[in-house]
């Protein structure tokens, strides 16, 4: 048996049927949002985050631009290192945090760091095969230098207000905000260099 309908009920289904897809479409573009709005990041220790960085870094940010590498458009910070704590390298520094503006391309990715010019920063720092150097951790792996009120140098990091895996466990747990002389991180970075040598 066939079912005929009429010119109206045949618009009435056509409307409905556009309303529910572009529902689905609203639904499908919102949960692209929220994923695009929130990541998940491997919470890394303190000594993870110095055995891990091919350098760490005291310095202060002179300038930055955007540059697109393949898909991926970065933001270059030009750095000038004010102390070396671990590696060897230049005084000026290129680092590449994702995401910024090239032409009409912009892109945004959750959990990256933001510099600005003239901070004073201790970056935990890692140069991969591609020769560009990363901040390690995302914003983990940025830390603002302040002096207290004892004129002692202090370097601290908010926490994150991303999702943090335990790497051990696997379970999500909440970053909490780090806060610590800047002497104190030079002598556990020394010590860990010595542990990595093998001297005991």
């Amino acid at each position: 048996m066939y079912s005929v309908f009429s010119g109206m009920e045949w618009k009435r289904g056509c409307t409905k049927f556009r309303v529910m897809a572009n529902r689905a479409c609203m639904a499908f573009l919102l949960l692209g949002l929220v994923a695009a709005q929130s990541a998940t990041l491997e919470h890394l220790s303190a000594d993870a985050m110095i055995d891990q960085a091919t350098a760490i870094v005291r310095g202060r940010v002179l300038g930055s631009g955007a540059r697109q590498h393949g898909p991926l458009v970065y933001t270059h910070f030009t750095v000038q290192v004010l102390e070396r704590l671990k590696g060897a390298g230049a005084e000026r520094l290129d680092i590449v945090v994702p995401g910024g503006a090239v032409g009409g391309l912009r892109q945004t990715f959750a959990g990256a760091p933001e510099l600005v010019r003239g901070g004073d920063y201790l970056l935990f720092l890692w140069t991969g095969t591609s020769g560009l150097t990363h901040v390690l951790g995302f914003s983990q792996g940025v830390y603002q230098v302040s002096m207290d009120s004892s004129g002692e140098a202090m370097a601290a990091r908010p926490a994150s207000a991303e999702a943090m895996l335990d790497p051990k466990s696997g379970r999500l747990i909440a970053d909490q905000p780090v806060r610590m002389r800047l002497s104190d991180l030079r002598s556990r970075v020394a010590s860990r260099a010595v542990r990595e040598g093998g001297v005991q």
